[in-house]
């Protein structure tokens, strides 16, 4: 799941990279600029993901690492059960399904147009190559298979003009805590720096004259094309080779990241949901044989999205909204603040999705329940028009999540510690069970001689002498160094 522990520096910022930069950054960055009315200054996406690696290098890459975690929901199974582990896994999923089928399509977009093959053809080849050496090689044929990929993107684009399980996966991968850091804020450079060629070419779509080249009009936008126009750009802009070596870029740049999303997702079911939720006395091979299937499961998800989508921007930009808007304020409150429990994260996660739905959501054509101030009756989209929002109402989702797991949270440690509920309403066993069979401490997570899970932290089992010492979550700010010697005996 994550090659060892023993990727290094150089290989571990390549790789970040190569994940980061995939086939909707390359096509969807295009597309945003290209667009009228839009250009430059709503192509967020790139620079959003690139100062996200850097957020993630300051402040969750050196925790999450040191503390051993395997994936992203460890720490979210430790403090809040297993239920909730796998409720936080569903847009954690989605995030990379979404992201997974932007890719793809954005392949699909530009054999199509270069090549003169069927888009669907196309999308379904480049996910069968995708998932073949992914359940092949795993991590290492990921990470080491970027390291060209990432050559060749740079090259074709040159000649043609904080919390995701695909980024803690090489964070956690990194042969230490201080290099993980720096090799976030590596690939955050990276990602800036490749962003810069497919902005050109949005731009030069923009302001060309389409009659004057071998396209002709109506252009590209009035042929509902706006998605392939990177691929159109090096095909009638361009010379022949130039076209070719795009061609390499932007198939690189999909294979780098829909076999990252694809393993990431398979590593989070195979260990969060089957392993720690149903069945923790499974063996390493079945383990693996779980991962396999999830693998082709998740990537015809992705394919059947890809071969459904009407924008490839679109499908990136929507793979950060439930992301950003329900996980990451629930990865700040377990990693950094004390005292949440299951009941506030439960409430956090029906806030934030909730206020985050009655927005609306244009690409799904998904009409707001609530047209917050500056909304505004959109064409573009295809279809009927749909509202769109101005007022930044995914921030205020995601604020009102964290503070409703807050307050909830709170709320319920009183009602609990002060004697007003009895203890026995603590059905979720998050704040007055001694021993709860639901929330999983370090050494429920270490203590499992298949994987290489020994790499978490050690921490001394409980032995809470008062009902005051015996809250769940006291050992997830435990910063103790980790200790690979730690094994069962320790438990005896």
């Amino acid at each position: 799941m994550i090659g060892g522990r023993d990727i290094g520096l150089l290989v571990g910022s390549f790789t970040t990279t190569a994940t980061w930069v995939g086939g909707g950054y390359i096509n969807g960055t295009a597309e945003a600029v290209y667009v009228p009315g839009y250009g430059l200054a709503w192509a967020q996406a790139p620079f959003g993901y690139a100062l996200s690696l850097v957020v993630g290098g300051l402040f969750f890459a050196k925790p999450m690492r040191s503390r051993g975690y395997v994936t992203m929901l460890d720490p979210f199974q430790q403090i809040y059960g297993k239920r909730m582990g796998g409720l936080l896994f569903i847009p954690a999923l989605m995030g990379e399904i979404f992201w997974s089928a932007a890719v793809l399509s954005a392949l699909g977009a530009t054999l199509s147009v270069i090549v003169d093959i069927n888009i669907n053809l196309s999308v379904v080849i480049s996910a069968v190559i995708a998932v073949f050496y992914t359940l092949v090689g795993g991590l290492y044929s990921v990470a080491y298979t970027d390291v060209v990929q990432l050559f060749c993107i740079f090259l074709g684009l040159m000649l043609g003009g904080i919390p995701w399980q695909v980024y803690f996966q090489r964070v956690l991968s990194a042969s230490s805590a201080t290099y993980a850091q720096v090799l976030s804020f590596l690939a955050a450079f990276g990602c800036v720096v490749m962003a810069v060629p497919s902005a050109l070419i949005g731009a030069i779509g923009a302001s060309t004259d389409w009659n004057k080249t071998s396209y002709g009009l109506p252009d590209p936008k009035n042929n509902n094309e706006t998605d392939m126009i990177l691929p159109i750009v090096l095909q009638h802009l361009c010379p022949a080779y130039i076209s070719f070596f795009g061609l390499g870029a932007v198939s690189a740049a999909v294979m780098s990241s829909a076999d990252s999303s694809i393993l990431s997702a398979s590593s989070m079911f195979a260990r969060n949901i089957y392993h720690l939720a149903f069945r923790q006395q499974a063996t390493d091979k079945e383990i693996l044989w779980v991962m396999r299937i999830t693998v082709f499961l998740f990537g015809g998800a992705a394919t059947s999205m890809a071969l459904l989508a009407q924008s490839i921007y679109g499908l990136w930009y929507l793979s950060s909204d439930l992301v950003y808007v329900i996980i990451f304020p629930q990865l700040i409150s377990v990693l950094f603040i004390k005292g949440t429990n299951t009941y506030g994260s439960i409430a956090g996660y029906i806030i934030g999705f909730l206020f985050r739905i009655s927005g609306g959501e244009p690409y799904l054509h998904l009409h707001p329940f609530v047209c917050y101030p500056g909304c505004y009756l959109e064409h573009s989209f295809g279809g009927e028009p749909i509202y769109v929002q101005r007022f930044p109402f995914k921030t205020m989702s995601m604020l009102f999540s964290f503070l409703g797991n807050l307050g909830v949270s709170y709320l319920a440690k009183h009602l609990f510690e002060s004697g007003i509920l009895p203890p026995k309403l603590d059905f979720l066993d998050s704040v007055v069970s001694r021993h709860s069979k639901e929330n999983m401490d370090k050494t429920t997570l270490v203590n499992h001689d298949n994987i290489t899970l020994s790499e978490l932290v050690h921490v001394n089992p409980k032995h809470s002498a008062s009902d005051n010492a015996a809250y769940s979550n006291k050992e997830a700010f435990d910063d103790t160094e980790p200790n690979p010697e730690f094994s069962k005996s320790d438990n005896d």
